[in-house]
């Protein structure tokens, strides 16, 4: 008796065979072994180093562990430094990503939906003023706000941090881009032939629709305020509003300044505590986010 893989050609079984057991490349392999040595080597260095204590630091080779494990003194004496100072740090963070990069994404969705449901005069031309947006660096634009809101009296404020991570181009293009393939028109059109407005439509309807994008513009607004770290440098001077980015920076300077005390080993173990929040975000939305990213690559 012949099975339906032995009735086919002799091509289309050798292609079959090669799309259910995939043919094993040793070069990629090995890309793939080295490219995920050269991600997780910084992440094994960092918590290995953040279990030793100063003298340790210098005393041990960097990618093992010292005499003393002191991970749990290192996180007690970096909460506890300068008055409990990195609790604070921590807090303006979430301030600037629950604000800044939550706005953002919102704002994102908002725009996004309408440019790819509905038509409008100079519709083009948003479209290429958005495109232009996502090739200009953020960088080149600091010293421009740096001016405008100095004028405006905002310097030194947490506005003047979240206020321009609001802005998102590439979050907007993204959710542009899934919402025109993730909610059909066809959809839309019996929502208000059935009688729902606008609103309804948008948030009883579309917006379950665009969650795994939403996540994903959210993962990336909040990953770019999480590690800001230039905007904040050019718009703050008082310490109280500082993100970790800009605080975990001035203890590490303190050993290069007159009198100032070396305390690498909480430099070390803040930055530790300063990436767990964005791993713990990954993982859990890791499966809305990979969804999001493959949306609309596959045609029907």
């Amino acid at each position: 008796m012949t099975t339906p893989t032995q009735k086919r050609p002799p091509r289309l079984r050798a292609q079959h065979r090669s799309l259910t057991r995939p043919r094993r490349s040793p070069l990629l392999t090995a890309l793939t072994l080295i490219v995920l040595v050269y991600s997780l080597a910084p992440l094994a260095w960092l918590f290995i180093n953040a279990t030793k204590t100063q003298a340790d630091l210098f005393d041990s080779f960097g990618l093992w562990f010292g005499g003393d494990f002191a991970l749990w003194d290192n996180i007690k004496q970096t909460l506890a430094y300068d008055d409990g100072v990195f609790g604070r740090w921590f807090a303006n963070t979430v301030l600037y990503v629950v604000a800044g990069a939550g706005g953002a994404t919102f704002l994102a969705v908002l725009g996004g939906y309408a440019l790819a449901k509905f038509d409008f005069p100079g519709r083009r031309g948003v479209f290429a003023l958005v495109i232009g947006a996502v090739a200009v660096p953020g960088t080149a634009l600091a010293v421009p706000t740096f001016l405008m809101f100095s004028q405006m009296g905002l310097t030194n404020t947490p506005w003047a941090v979240i206020i321009p991570s609001l802005i998102s181009p590439f979050g907007l293009y993204l959710m542009w881009v899934f919402a025109a393939e993730s909610i059909p028109t066809e959809l839309l059109e019996a929502a208000r032939m059935d009688g729902a407005g606008e609103f309804r439509t948008f948030f009883q309807i579309s917006l379950p629709l665009l969650a795994p994008g939403t996540v994903t513009v959210l993962l990336f607004t909040t990953v770019a305020t999480w590690n800001n770290y230039f905007l904040p440098l050019i718009m703050l001077r008082d310490s109280d509003w500082f993100p970790l980015t800009l605080g975990l920076n001035a203890w590490n300077s303190q050993a290069s300044t007159a009198g100032g005390e070396a305390i690498f080993n909480l430099v070390i173990t803040g930055s530790l505590l300063t990436i767990l929040p964005l791993l713990a975000a990954f993982l859990l939305l890791q499966r809305y986010w990979q969804s999001g990213l493959t949306l609309g690559s596959v045609k029907e």
